[in-house]
């Protein structure tokens, strides 16, 4: 105690006798001292350690702990009062409305760092980190921080930040192919097989704290050794301080796929075996009680199927009432008698959506965790009454996906304006309590990770608008590899995921997974012709051109991270297309075999590369050829007896952004669709289009739009009026795993169609959107 009030005269005599325009100078060479004030707990000390680190290798100097004047000190609120009583009091009134947050301020020629809480600190600390240019991914992709000579907080310098979604985190999932033979054979070849060890999990918890995120969801496939089967992995995550949760078909922290055959008795049926699947349950909820999990409430089958013992929507409505009932009692016997205190969701995933939607009684204090269809469209977002529960809400996304209609599994290629367009509709109505971003094996997704986590963090930190979605591109990229390429840098990046949006490097072969038709896994032809195809294959060309100009200007020492952020994902998707388009033009004698051989061997190639970087450190992490689908093979060589696809004599294709009034609402653009110019129409809001034609007879129009789902209600609806004729209502909305549906992913594009017999020389398209959600991409008009 007398520490402390000690501490506290000598601050504020420094605060009297400071000069007008105090600082804090970190400069090269010069050790820097640091105190941490009051009591702190074990993550706060982690975040030490790493800024630590971060400190001597930007500064080639030493960070000197626990001294009286030191001039960096760190604090907790409600534990470090001598810091609190130098701050202003709205500020530190703040701190206490916001879990996580954390104030840096410049005082008297110090700084202080003063979080909420625990995580506010960690959180704090490491924003320190960012500040002198240290990348989350500095292990994760080699990204070596550039050296400083030095770096002055000036005396007006403060920053208070918190974040806007409570749990933030993302889920390892399909490990199978990359990340588990990674850490167990490359990373970790002290681990047994199969396993995901403690020295894996820590280098993912130390990069979650990097990225302010607290959540984390363990890989559960059956080939995986369960996460709490290795004792040493919780305590890894306590140490970073992140909560523990599971995914939709593990309740009650169990990894059911894994540990169900070593610890269940009898089927895992609910209905009928109850006593046993209780039991197994219990047993991991009193072996964590006390630590900081999120139990997933409900059932579903053994691995990602429906539940057991109940056959229709019905049954399983009943049965999951009970269910919900059964674990409650578990978490208030075993964890607290107040169990509306307990993080708890619920995840209305796949068939689990009908049956919530038939009534179930959910507690009003368990959050309900929403789901995108795999594909990056989100199927359900709040309504009104589920807006207003205590629970709260929030989503379940993909970035990477094992299924129907097809795995992608292999690049990441999901749109960032998809990811952001989607993402803060889901905010706008009410999904601010856990957002889980199921990220495969986290590598090659550096960028959509970050971009998803700093959302949810801070859900104004990207602009509203095309140009805010570029400048964050831009930034993110700027700090890797350096402003002077930072804007061709983005033009590249755009156009990466523009193409892909068209169509995935993993669905290039127009094949499908998990169908039972075997000519859905054949390589084939698709619908396009051979100018389309033409096209596509000298886009990728010139983007790989560009990429390969600017390999040329990156360091030596950014060489392993610009392979791994760009040259590889780029490279690898433009071989691919090739190695599939070119077979296309093959099989009509249109192109050579070779260079659709040349493509694969490319991708071989360039993957082999990836094992020999950072001098083997990534040695299994990249797998270009997931589940061993026909589509990632060489193509077969074949010769067709039927034509190509014929083109159609367009009278023009209108983007979105063509148009040339609006009513309502100004449409919003964030570089989505197949030329970047998709517009988001609000409801009620409406554009007009006008295009001159020769032909009098009739005219088709193909409407083509982003595939979302109904946002409000049950219809995503928009209407159609040609030269002031009566309105057209065309309805959007798809059903299940429908072949419409199918087809709609795996082209981003959902098309309604209408024939028009135009009695004049000129068309006037008026289109309105009766509903929430409509994305216009193109109007093709033939």
């Amino acid at each position: 105690m007398k520490k402390l009030k000690l501490q506290f005269c000598v601050l504020i005599l420094i605060i009297c006798c400071n000069p007008l325009h105090a600082k804090v100078i970190l400069n090269k060479g010069k050790n820097l001292s640091v105190s941490i004030n009051g009591y702190s707990e074990e993550v706060v000390f982690t975040a030490f350690s790493i800024f630590k680190r971060d400190f001597e290798n930007v500064f080639q100097a030493k960070i000197v702990d626990y001294r009286e004047d030191s001039e960096v000190i760190i604090g907790t609120l409600g534990k470090s009062s001598s810091i609190e009583n130098l701050l202003n009091p709205l500020d530190i009134q703040t701190l206490k409305q916001h879990k996580e947050a954390f104030l840096i301020q410049v005082v008297g020629n110090k700084l202080l760092v003063l979080g909420s809480d625990k995580r506010g600190t960690a959180y704090g600390i490491l924003e320190l980190s960012r500040i002198i240019g240290v990348s989350p991914w500095e292990w994760w992709a080699d990204s070596t921080p550039n050296k400083l000579n030095q770096y002055i907080f000036h005396d007006s310098y403060k920053r208070i930040d918190y974040p806007s979604v409570a749990h933030r985190g993302i889920f390892l999932n399909d490990e199978d192919f990359a990340l588990l033979p990674w850490s167990s054979l490359t990373h970790e070849p002290e681990s047994k097989p199969g396993e995901i060890g403690p020295r894996t999990h820590e280098r993912i918890f130390e990069l979650l704290l990097r990225l302010r995120a607290n959540t984390f969801w363990p890989a559960m496939h059956e080939c995986t050794v369960a996460f709490y089967l290795t004792p040493e992995n919780k305590k890894i995550a306590d140490k970073y301080g992140i909560y523990i949760g599971t995914s939709h078909c593990e309740p009650m922290m169990r990894n059911t796929n894994a540990e169900w055959k070593l610890a269940g008795v009898g089927p895992y049926d609910y209905v009928n075996n109850r006593e046993q699947v209780v039991t197994f349950w219990e047993q991991r909820v009193q072996e964590l009680a006390g630590s900081d999990n999120i139990y997933t409430l409900g059932i579903r089958g053994v691995h990602d199927s429906k539940m057991l013992g109940a056959n229709t929507l019905e049954e399983q409505r009943v049965a999951l009432n009970d269910i919900i009932k059964d674990q409650r009692k578990l978490i208030a016997k075993h964890v607290n008698p107040k169990v509306d205190e307990v993080s708890q969701v619920f995840i209305p995933y796949k068939e689990v959506l009908d049956v919530y939607k038939l009534g179930l009684e959910i507690p009003d204090d368990v959050t309900l965790v929403w789901c995108d269809d795999n594909y990056g469209y989100i199927r359900h977002f709040p309504t009104g009454s589920e807006q207003q529960r205590r629970g709260g809400n929030g989503i379940y996304y993909h970035v990477s996906y094992w299924g129907r209609p097809h795995d992608y599994l292999w690049l990441s290629t999901t749109h960032p304006a998809l990811i952001y367009s989607q993402m803060k509709t889901a905010y706008e109505r009410g999904v601010k309590d856990i957002w889980i971003l199921n990220v495969g094996d986290i590598k090659p997704a550096e960028f959509a990770i970050e971009m998803f986590l700093d959302m949810a963090w801070n859900m104004n930190l990207i602009k509203d608008s095309r140009e805010g979605i570029n400048q964050y591109i831009q930034t993110w990229y700027s700090r890797e590899f350096g402003p002077k390429i930072s804007s061709e840098l983005m033009q590249i990046v755009h156009e990466y995921y523009r193409l892909a949006y068209i169509r995935k490097p993993e669905f290039m072969g127009n094949t499908r997974t998990e169908e039972k038709d075997p000519y859905t896994k054949k390589v084939k032809d698709l619908p396009w012709t051979e100018a389309e195809i033409r096209t596509r294959i000298k886009q990728y060309e010139l983007l790989e051109k560009r990429v390969r100009k600017l390999t040329q200007q990156i360091p030596a020492n950014k060489q392993s991270t610009w392979f791994q952020l760009v040259e590889y994902p780029v490279t690898a998707s433009v071989a691919m297309n090739h190695k599939h388009l070119y077979a296309q033009l093959a099989r009509y004698s249109k192109a050579s075999w070779d260079q659709s051989d040349a493509a694969f061997d490319k991708i071989v190639n360039l993957t082999m590369h990836y094992d020999t970087i950072s001098n083997g450190k990534w040695k299994r992490m990249m797998n270009y050829k997931p589940r061993n689908l026909e589509v990632f093979n060489r193509v077969p060589r074949e010769t067709f007896q039927t034509t190509m696809a014929i083109d159609k004599q367009y009278i023009t294709i209108l983007n979105g952004l063509s148009y040339k009034r609006f009513s309502g609402e100004k449409p919003k653009s964030y570089g989505l669709g197949y030329a970047s110019q998709a517009i988001h129409l609000s409801k009620g809001s409406s554009v007009d289009y006008t295009v001159k034609v020769s032909k009098k007879d009739s005219i088709y129009m193909d409407f083509a739009l982003a595939p979302n789902h109904p946002v409000d209600g049950q219809n995503i609806r928009f209407v159609v009026s040609i030269n002031d004729n009566p309105e057209q209502i065309f309805d959007i909305q798809t059903f299940g795993r429908s072949e419409e549906w199918k087809e709609n992913v795996l082209t981003n594009r959902t098309v309604r169609s209408l024939r028009f017999t135009n009695p004049s020389n000129k068309l006037n398209i008026h289109i309105r959107a009766l509903d929430e959600g409509i994305v216009l991409d193109q109007i093709l008009i033939y």
